[in-house]
């Protein structure tokens, strides 16, 4: 829904996001601690306490002092993403594990959540080794690198259908297609953001383009099917593009830095993408089938959490306990408005009342807290 996170954020979206945040923010002071950064953002500027650290497993402790909701990146030179914290709400604070390896990175700031951010260059010293993994984090690793390859694999045949219908202008067949399509992109979609570029290509809202950027994806297709309700050479052409697109994707995934750390932090950015798009109804904002992106953004996380209950209940037993509790909760909430539990049919989320939307943002702020602290439990 975003390019490399630089979508720009509703008045809704953003009290929304304030919401989320200020049930998982860090109480604490950010300190740092040994081989900690402190980064402090501010409207104007992104201060790290640290330019250089040891290579390994570094924590950032982010306060933001501005009067903006911001986002907070560790990023590799050409712009994947390391690891990140979106919806950082004024004065509040943040906690972010990392794993990186000995080299030269970026923390980038972004205020408002939008642009190329406030960068500081940090430098990670030492032989670039991280710390040996235990053969149960080598294990979860293979599995989550396996499952993201397979639905990235599952994805495109199911994009084909959809593309061939908007090409045939079979308005309806195309918007059957259209959801289903989506699927193993949500459940994933922090590793296909991790590149950079693909995630502006293929899932951008309209109220999230920069200056002179062409907007291409689900969304400019979703709008002719659902709201213009015409599909002609240009729309077919986007259907084209949007193939090439996510074939690039399902070519890259095998290639994505993956880490236990990583999955940690790629499941609460799932849980960001549901408080910040799919509970305001934004994101899909003319089918209305967000609950089916709702669900598959629990999905991904959920199965970074199970790939890593084997490190994390011996570091934190009552954090898995608690993270098994709040993902069941809201399961049983979304099977509310799911036609069966073999179905991906849900409920059109614009015949969601205000209390029920409100139930389940608050079923996401209680699952959201724990899972922040998941990458810690980890690399306790």
């Amino acid at each position: 829904m975003r390019a490399v996170r630089l979508s720009v954020v509703t008045a809704a979206a953003t009290a929304a996001a304030l919401t989320a945040v200020t049930g998982c923010a860090d109480k604490s002071d950010a300190k740092g601690g040994d081989g900690g950064i402190v980064v402090t953002a501010k409207d104007d500027s992104c201060e790290v306490s640290k330019k250089e650290f040891p290579a390994g497993h570094v924590e950032l402790a982010i306060e933001n002092k501005g009067s903006k909701v911001t986002e907070v990146y560790l990023l590799f030179p050409d712009d994947r993403i390391v690891a990140e914290r979106e919806n950082i709400g004024p004065g509040t604070k943040q906690r972010l594990t990392a794993e990186v390896k000995a080299g030269t990175y970026e923390v980038a700031c972004k205020p408002g959540m939008k642009g190329d951010g406030i960068r500081r260059q940090v430098t990670a010293t030492g032989e670039g080794k991280v710390a040996r993994r235990s053969p149960e984090m080598d294990a979860a690793v293979a599995a989550y690198r396996k499952y993201v390859q397979t639905q990235a694999d599952e994805t495109l045949p199911k994009a084909k259908v959809f593309a061939d219908a908007v090409k045939a202008g079979d308005i309806e067949a195309a918007k059957k297609a259209y959801a289903d399509s989506r699927i193993g992109w949500e459940r994933t979609e922090p590793v296909a953001e991790s590149f950079g570029d693909i995630d502006p290509k293929v899932d951008l809202r309209e109220d999230g383009l920069e200056k002179d950027q062409k907007w291409t994806g689900w969304h400019t297709l979703e709008k002719a099917l659902w709201q213009t309700k015409k599909v002609g050479p240009a729309e077919k052409a986007l259907a084209d593009t949007l193939i090439k697109d996510l074939t690039d994707w399902q070519k890259k995934v095998g290639t994505a830095e993956i880490s236990p750390t990583s999955m940690a932090n790629g499941a609460k950015e799932l849980l960001d993408e549901v408080a910040t798009g799919k509970v305001t109804g934004e994101e899909e904002r003319y089918s209305h089938t967000d609950l089916v992106d709702f669900k598959a953004n629990v999905e991904g996380a959920q199965k970074s959490h199970e790939l890593l209950k084997p490190v994390a209940s011996k570091n934190d037993p009552k954090l898995v306990a608690e993270l098994d509790r709040q993902f069941a909760a809201l399961n049983r909430l979304l099977d509310k408005y799911r036609k069966d539990t073999t179905s991906y049919e849900f409920t059109s989320y614009d015949k969601v009342g205000k209390a029920e939307r409100k139930e389940l943002s608050d079923a996401v702020n209680a699952l959201a807290e724990p899972l922040s602290k998941l990458a810690a439990a980890v690399v306790k």
